[in-house]
This record gives C-alpha cells, structure tokens and sequence, in this order.
C-alpha cells in the first residue's frame, strides 16, 4: 500500500509541473490548490471560473486539465503572455519540436561564426538592449555573455516557425533566462546569487522547448476548452465581463507588503521588450493594486474607499505611530501607513465592481497572507478582506487556514488562509 501511495504521490506531483513550468515565478499559489478548490466550490464542466489577479494562469491551467471554461484577468504584460500561451494547447507537439530545432541551429551557427570572427552573412547586426532598456535591469542581474547569446538566440526564434511557434519559444526562453542564465535568486525580495559568466544558452532553452511539446502532447485533448486572458487592472474586473458570466472565482492577489511585482519579472520583461522604458514600467505600476511602497503615485485615491473602516485606520495609525517612535524618516518608510490603506482600498473596489460579472450563487476563494512587513505591526489580511467584502454584501463562507510561516525579521507565525465567499445576488 505504501508504495501505491507513492507512486499516486508522484504522479500527482509530475502533474503539477507539467504545464505550470513552462514559466512561473514566486510559487506561491500552488496548483494542487486550485484543483482542491475547484471540488470545494463545486465547479462543474458547465460552470466558468475566474481568476483576477492569475499571475501566470495556475489557475486556468488547472480549470483547462478538469475541462472547465475559465477566464483569467492579469496587468503584469508578462506574466499576461505567459497565462496566455501556457493555456493554449493546440499547437503540433512534433511540429513544435522542429522549431526548437531550426531555431537552437541557427543560433549555434551565428555563435560559432562569431566566434571565429566571420561575417554574419545577410543576418541582422545581433540585438542589443538600449541604454533605457539596461536602466531597468537590477544591476549585474545577469552577465554580459549569456545576456549577448539569449538576444541572439531571441533574433532566432523571432525568425522561425509559426507565429503560434515563436509565442512558445519566447515563454521557454523566458523561463530559462531566469532559472539558468542570469544571476537572480528569490527570496522575500529578487536579488543577485551566483554570478554566471557564461551559459549553453540554446540548449538549456531546447530542453525546455523538449518539456513544452511533452505536456502539450499530453494534455491537447483538452485544447478545446476554453480559457481567455485579459490584460487589465483587477479593479476593474466586473467591467470587463458580461455580467452574471462568473460561476466561481479562485485568486491568490498580492499582500500588502514590500516585494515589488514588477521587479521579479524585470529582467525577462525587458530582455523580451514588454517594458521597455520608465514611462512604460510607471505605467504597468499604476495598473496594480498598490501592495508596496514602491508603487504608491501621489494621484492613488483608494485609501479614501477604506476610510472610514475603523480597524484599517487603526493599523495604519499603528505603522505611523511605530515609525516615528524608532526615528524612521526614510521617504518609504513613510508611506508604510497610506500603502495599507491603499491596499485594502484596491481590493474593496475589486470586490465592488466584480459584484456585476458573478452569478447569484457564485462562490469565491481568495488565497491570502498575513503580513508584519511594516515596522512589525501585524496586517490579518484574511480577516480584512472577509470585512470588506461583508460590507459590499457578499456572505462570508468561512477562512481556511491554508498554511503558516515564520515573518522574516520578527518570527511570528503568520497565517496563510483562504477567504471563502458567496454572492447572493442583488
């Protein structure tokens, strides 16, 4: 029995990392969970699901392999491309393949001829990241070589194949260039590890194109179902959406803490040209619930939804009040307080206009964290969240404790829970 139990294990494990590896970022919201809570909420083959806040579409993949619709709504331009391609199964795994080959040969070929300083034929001079593109690299994130042999490989994909083709090689090379040619670690915040002077850029990147067309092999039974990703501020979400569409609603949206979305997809968002200057990146920021200091604009309003809201307000006066008693005058450490209330104002407008989009009867699971980021002063996410919703008429289910965790400076024990909901319509 235990080694059936085993391999059932592993099976399920083999599973989650097909598909969801082409590219992800920060596990945080993992697959198994969408799957635990799809059965919870009784979602059914006839139902559609939403994510709004899906990040790189665990939930879509997981709503895509069980053959129910899903939608899916994402500002990061990034992570927006890599749900859309990871749900898209209908390409020719052996076709695939013959791409990644065409595409890892070329690429070869240019390196050797390079290398052995020949000309590059009728080839385009190779690509280069423009001194507004570099500015936004977090400094030494990757080295000068394996950075010049992913563009070069890059104009490689961008040459062969399909449009459909390409989409897949430039997810599997933004997958690689994070995970094994550039010189990022992740932790609470992205940072700089190891440093990599240099790397087998096309065949690390055809391995990872090898992986895609097994999975794609595996699950093409289920490209019909369909799955649609919309690039939009979750505020927004029930604008969006035909209203009464929504059946259930599975999420893990940002915490309000000081990890900064935008920098863990930095490097592959610029070397891919997703973002390719300040203007852009401000522009990308202010498309976000505001979690952390560093994309809170003088403009925000969303603290103004949760002001009257006397436990928010008394968190908020807590963090001011802890600032000034440590003598801290950093100009974000400033903004601790109004990044609170920010926060918890997004997700009340969140929760207001997606009112529009859900069927009565629609049930909603929220995965979030509780946070003591700023200055110590303990954030209950959950417990807030259910609050707010309870104000805009939603009926609270019940909050699951999903997991617990360590705070990273002070050790207290931090609850990671599910938020349970119902809209009972009207």
């Amino acid at each position: 029995m235990r080694n059936g139990r085993n391999g059932e294990r592993n099976k399920l494990r083999a599973e989650d990392r097909a598909v969801h590896e082409w590219y992800r970022f920060v596990l945080s919201f993992p697959p198994h969970l969408a799957r635990d809570y799809a059965a919870r909420l009784g979602v059914g083959a006839s139902d559609t699901v939403l994510d709004p806040f899906c990040g790189t579409g665990t939930t879509l993949v997981e709503c895509k392999k069980l053959g129910v619709r899903s939608v899916g709504v994402e500002s990061n331009p990034m992570a927006h491309f890599a749900s859309a391609v990871k749900t898209d199964w209908s390409v020719d795994p052996d076709a695939l393949s013959r791409f990644a080959d065409d595409a890892a040969s070329a690429a070869r070929e240019r390196f050797a001829r390079e290398g052995r300083g020949e000309p590059a034929d009728a080839s385009p001079p190779p690509r280069a990241l423009s001194p507004e593109q570099s500015k936004l690299l977090l400094k030494n994130s990757i080295s000068p070589m394996p950075l010049r042999k992913t563009l070069t490989l890059l104009d490689a994909i961008d040459r062969a194949g399909t449009d459909r083709e390409r989409r897949y090689g430039r997810l599997a090379l933004a997958n690689a260039l994070v995970r094994r040619f550039s010189n990022l670690k992740f932790g609470p915040e992205v940072g700089v590890g190891k440093i990599r002077r240099d790397a087998p850029v096309p065949d690390c990147w055809l391995e990872e194109m090898r992986a895609i067309a097994r999975d794609v092999g595996v699950h093409r039974s289920r490209a019909d179902v369909p799955a649609r990703v919309l690039k939009a501020d979750a505020r927004d979400a029930g604008e969006l959406l035909e209203p009464r569409s929504i059946d259930a609603v599975i999420t893990s949206p940002p915490y309000p803490n000081e990890k900064d979305y935008t920098r863990t997809t930095r490097l592959e968002s610029v070397v891919l040209g997703f973002v390719r200057d300040k203007a852009e990146l401000r522009g990308l920021k202010r498309r976000l619930v505001r979690s952390n200091t560093r994309g809170v604009y003088k403009a925000d309003a969303d603290d103004l939804e949760v002001a009257d809201h006397p436990e928010i307000r008394r968190i908020a006066e807590a963090i001011e009040e802890r600032r000034i008693a440590l003598g801290k005058t950093s100009g974000f450490e400033r903004l601790y307080a109004r990044v609170t209330r920010l926060y918890f104002g997004g997700m009340f407008r969140h929760l207001a206009s997606l009112r529009r989009a859900l069927r009565p009867g629609a049930r909603l699971a929220y995965v979030v964290g509780d946070q003591a980021s700023y200055l110590r002063v303990m954030i209950r996410t959950g417990r807030l969240l259910a609050d707010l919703a309870e104000s805009l008429n939603y009926r609270v289910l019940g909050i699951d404790l999903f997991r617990t965790r360590p705070a990273t400076v002070s050790g207290a024990e931090l609850r990671e829970e599910v938020v349970l909901l119902e809209w009972p319509g009207g």
